[in-house]
């Protein structure tokens, strides 16, 4: 392989912007899914189709590439850690693990002395009837689960006679904070204490999933200051290599809590690809393939809007964009309710 090539495990949106920012490098990309209809496919230079234990599809993808990242993180820690011993896996298999479990990724953040909410670790219905004071709350299993899957709202103690969860599963009970907006701080890490960080985003949720991120965030000089000091450490922590985002929760006096780690770009971080000199992903690229690590600049503030399901339709019709405003459209077949298609940037 003369020329580089870049694996990555998922072939969603994420997986296709890293294969638009890897071409623009001259890095090939081989994206390995098992989603046969994975719209990265109209993306990337190779395409590979099985299951994440087809240890004989793991053994092709790795002979095509000299190196592996991925787009999401609930991918079997068996499956990086096979891959890693044929070829290098960036972010490294521990740090996936470690964000794959609500509780490990929680306890790991608060030795930092760093605040999360609080939390405890349910095992059966009955747990939550002594833990009125972290209600209200939500209870969330502790793997899998994402854009607001696997996760209970629980108002008071009546809530739970209507759970209707399976508790063979683990579970996380957290706290709810008196939510006064959500920001995300997306960092890339070189190396060590090597870093470019971009500032703090803004993220608004409609039903758990994400709908508008804009920069700047209306927050103050403190809690931006504290947001990407609080990343960088996380970052440092880790020994991460690649993008990372951290989400954090600002409650109504002002605290700042982290609510998740992502190992892997990000969605809030979409508007970086026109806001930015370098976006998320060219970054991710680059740190992963040890490229040249270039000077972060912000060329304009931006918002992004999610489009979700149907909303694509007017934008595939060709809808007339100002010349600030700027459409991507993931090239997904099948338009679901609560499916992220597109999104749009407009520079502000």
């Amino acid at each position: 392989m003369s020329e580089k090539n870049l694996g990555i495990i998922g072939g969603g949106q994420l997986g296709s912007l890293l294969s638009v920012a890897a071409k623009k490098l001259n890095i090939k990309t081989t994206i390995f899914c098992d989603d046969p209809e994975a719209p990265a496919q109209n993306f990337c230079d190779d395409f590979i189709f099985g299951k994440y234990d087809d240890k004989q599809k793991i053994q092709e993808f790795a002979q095509k590439v000299n190196l592996i990242t991925y787009e999401f993180e609930n991918i079997p820690y068996e499956t990086l850690n096979q891959m890693n011993k044929l070829k290098p896996v960036l972010p490294k298999p521990s740090v996936n693990r470690l964000i794959q479990h609500r509780i490990a990724e929680k306890d790991f953040v608060n030795k930092l002395n760093i605040r999360t909410t609080r939390y405890v670790s349910i095992d059966k219905k009955s747990d939550i009837e002594t833990l009125e004071d972290l209600l209200p709350g939500i209870l969330k299993t502790t793997t899998m689960g994402y854009d607001g899957k696997g996760q209970y709202p629980i108002k008071n103690i009546e809530d739970i006679n209507s759970l209707d969860v399976d508790f063979s599963k683990g579970y996380i009970l957290e706290k709810l904070v008196k939510l006064q907006k959500e920001i995300s701080v997306i960092v890339t890490r070189f190396g060590i204490n090597n870093y470019e960080i971009y500032e703090p985003i803004e993220n608004t949720h409609e039903n758990q999933i994400l709908k508008y991120s804009v920069i700047p965030a209306k927050i103050n000089q403190k809690i931006l200051n504290q947001s990407k000091d609080w990343a960088t450490q996380i970052a440092e922590e880790l020994k991460y290599i690649g993008t990372l985002c951290v989400e954090f929760f600002i409650d109504r006096n002002d605290n700042l809590y982290v609510n998740e780690i992502a190992p892997r770009v990000h969605n809030s971080g979409h508007l970086t690809i026109n806001a930015y000199n370098v976006s998320q992903f060219e970054n991710h690229v680059r740190a992963v393939c040890s490229l040249k690590k270039i000077p972060l600049k912000k060329l304009h503030n931006a918002k992004m809007v999610n489009l979700i399901g149907d909303q694509i339709k007017p934008y595939r019709q060709n809808i007339k964009l100002n010349n600030n405003e700027f459409f991507f459209d993931y090239l997904k077949k099948e338009i679901k309710e609560k499916r992220k298609m597109g999104h749009i940037t407009t520079l502000i």
